[in-house]
């Protein structure tokens, strides 16, 4: 190999970098050289700083051109030469030329650093897919061994000292998060387990499920949060316990669901009453003027037959409310 370059240079000069940088990066995969020698074998060649960036497996190495490193916390320049590990991937892999495009020998180096890094990576950090069921099962049964529980968590990509929370869609398939990580906000209804150690996460998942119960469709008839976080239920999440789901209705629902038989604004406008700080807040939250909300609360009162709007009443609105979401099947 180093005599065929030798030929090429000779010919041209960049056919003959591009085979020498081919033949370094074989020789780095076959020691099995780790992330950071693969990334500054690429600042070297390149003499430029290279950078590695996998946000999904947290990976960050960035090295000088002189081969020193030198992490940053700045975004990539999307104008930098890049490449990505897989097909139709993100780009993971800069070298940070600024100000010119990339030249065959930087693309060759590109290539073939990011082709050593993917065998790195999938070898010693592999995952599965983050929704793989078998996994998350494995994870959240808490009479798994942990040592197999941790092995299924670091197979989702999971950091065992990074706390993380499950979510409870309506589906039933639970999502774990990583606590620094941002969900995407949801299509459908959530519960929101509390952040805990990864092999906390069955006990996460047990009040993600039960936040779960406390969500809405936020729709005229279901108004409500589509999203509640168990974190933020306290003592309100006892009463899971006092309304099982697909149970006869406790009385004041039954009178609920009557009174919103006879008028259909009546769900959304004592949800806005219940949920608000004031009459006048909640006039606005329903979309009406405040002398009209006072005249369908009198309406209401008629229906249900107590008041809303006094301390108690609106106290014994909000538990019916909240009655009505648990004791759906």
């Amino acid at each position: 190999m180093k005599e065929l370059a030798g030929r090429l240079t000779a010919l041209d000069p960049d056919a003959g970098a591009a085979v020498r940088v081919i033949a370094y990066f074989d020789r780095l995969a076959e020691s099995r050289a780790g992330l950071e020698a693969l990334v500054r074998g690429a600042a070297v060649l390149a003499g430029v700083p290279a950078r590695l960036v996998d946000a999904e497996r947290r990976v960050s190495v960035r090295v000088e051109a002189d081969g020193r490193r030198s992490d940053s916390a700045l975004p990539p320049d999307p104008a930098w030469p890049s490449a990505a590990l897989t097909p139709d991937g993100v780009p993971a892999l800069w070298l940070e030329r600024a100000g010119a495009g990339p030249s065959v020998v930087d693309a060759v180096i590109l290539e073939r650093a990011a082709g050593a890094v993917r065998l790195v990576l999938d070898r010693t950090r592999g995952r599965a897919p983050a929704d793989d069921p078998a996994l998350v099962e494995t994870l959240l049964d808490a009479t798994a061994p942990d040592a197999a529980r941790l092995h299924a968590a670091r197979r989702l990509g999971l950091d065992p000292a990074v706390p993380a929370r499950v979510l409870a869609p309506v589906d039933g398939r639970p999502r774990i998060v990583a606590t620094h990580t941002d969900p995407e906000p949801p299509a459908e209804r959530v519960g929101v387990g509390p952040a805990v150690a990864v092999l906390d996460l069955p006990d996460s998942w047990a009040a993600a499920r039960t936040a779960l119960r406390f969500t809405a469709e936020g729709t005229a008839q279901d108004p409500g949060p589509r999203v509640v976080h168990a974190e933020d239920l306290g003592g309100i999440a006892l009463l899971a316990g006092l309304v099982g789901p697909g149970a006869e209705p406790p009385s004041d629902v039954q009178t609920l669901e009557a009174a919103a038989a006879a008028s259909p604004w009546l769900l959304a406008t004592l949800n806005a009453v219940a949920s608000t700080a004031s009459l006048r807040a909640a006039a606005t939250a329903s979309n009406v003027h405040h002398s009209t909300l006072q005249e369908r609360l009198v309406q209401a009162e008629h229906l249900l037959g107590w008041p809303v709007r006094t301390p108690q009443g609106r106290f014994r609105l909000q538990l019916a409310l909240t009655m009505r979401h648990l004791a759906r099947p």
